[in-house]
């Protein structure tokens, strides 16, 4: 741009002149880099992140599309991922007196998907159903502690929530047609009957909800099977719901026994075993006095429930009712 000022006598000679501007040139690109560079790498990632909204892919910070430009390997978790984001209960264990493998009730679960239509495998009937407690309450604390809602829509079972909530949901009204006190009629014109058949005799006072500290999630209501006070089904990582745990049911399952440490762990290597085999674990738990939530009421809920880091106080000394294989 500065060609024809080469020659201006102040230089003393062509060359001396082009040194001269050549020096300015250098001068304005090593200002401009540091000034433009921002705005150059902003708009080359602006760019990249909307080739990718393109494919579906969104980004929300800008800073990672250079991230997974410089990426070789990513590991990542399957499901939903790389599947369908369903997941289904296949098996579960209902503890019956104790915490050995012979005390421990497992039955494998028939169906597929979110369909209400399967059932527990083993030649299970409402006999079996009746003669263990755990059965029922494993069957409330899935379809209680719960958020999930299961339809039939276009021909197929479809689900509202989050998957693994879906999941024992599904299982709770599996085992629901097996519970003497309830009739079961269509899964496709109800698939949540027997949740709703639970609900009408209940009423929710609150909920603690799940947090990724405690790894667990409780519902406190009123009401179940009879009882005017207050009863806590609680649900989570099974490690952490053991450790809430202080009892588990008696063989008649009208009464409970102590669990001590070394019971805690032999249920814990348990549960380690099954999910070596590659199923997601659930453990299940209740108070069916109420526990350290008996005082709750739904007029002072809000009030003594604010501080979720108590959550923990709260959620102590259950009854653990076994497990659930996702």
């Amino acid at each position: 741009m500065n060609y024809a000022k080469f020659f201006d006598p102040i230089h003393g000679s062509v060359v001396k002149g082009c040194i001269y501007y050549f020096k300015i040139a250098i001068a304005l690109a090593v200002a401009a880099i540091p000034e433009g560079l921002p705005a150059v790498i902003t708009t080359c990632l602006a760019l990249g992140t909307r080739k990718m909204a393109a494919n579906n892919c969104i980004v929300r910070r800008l800073q990672s599309v250079e991230t997974l430009g410089c990426t070789s390997v990513i590991c990542s978790d399957k499901t939903g991922t790389l599947t369908r984001n369903e997941m289904q209960a296949v098996k579960f264990g209902v503890l019956n007196g104790g915490v050995s493998a012979s005390d421990i009730l497992t039955h494998d679960v028939s169906g597929f998907s979110y369909s209400t239509e399967g059932q527990v495998i083993d030649s299970f009937s409402t006999d079996g159903f009746k003669k263990t407690e755990g059965y029922k309450l494993m069957a409330a604390c899935c379809a209680i502690v719960n958020r999930a809602r299961i339809l039939y829509q276009d021909d197929k079972f479809k689900l509202q929530g989050e998957p693994t909530e879906g999941a024992i949901k599904v299982l709770a009204e599996k085992l629901g047609k097996y519970d003497p006190s309830f009739k079961a009629t269509n899964a496709k014109t109800s698939p949540m009957e027997y949740s709703d058949f639970l609900d009408k005799s209940i009423s929710r006072v609150a909920t603690l909800e799940f947090s990724s500290a405690r790894k667990s999630m409780s519902t406190v209501v009123k009401g179940y099977n009879g009882n005017q006070g207050n009863t806590v089904f609680l649900k989570g990582a099974p490690e952490q719901v053991i450790q809430k745990c202080s009892s588990i049911l008696s063989k008649d399952g009208k009464s409970t026994q102590q669990m001590n440490e070394s019971m805690k762990s032999q249920l814990i290597d348990t549960i380690k075993v099954n999910a070596g085999l590659g199923y997601r674990i659930l453990g299940l738990a209740v108070m069916l006095d109420g526990g350290n939530m008996k005082h709750i009421t739904t007029e002072n809920a809000k009030e003594q429930l604010e501080d979720p880091t108590k959550y923990n106080d709260f959620e102590k000394n259950g009854t653990f009712l076994g497990y659930v294989c996702i």
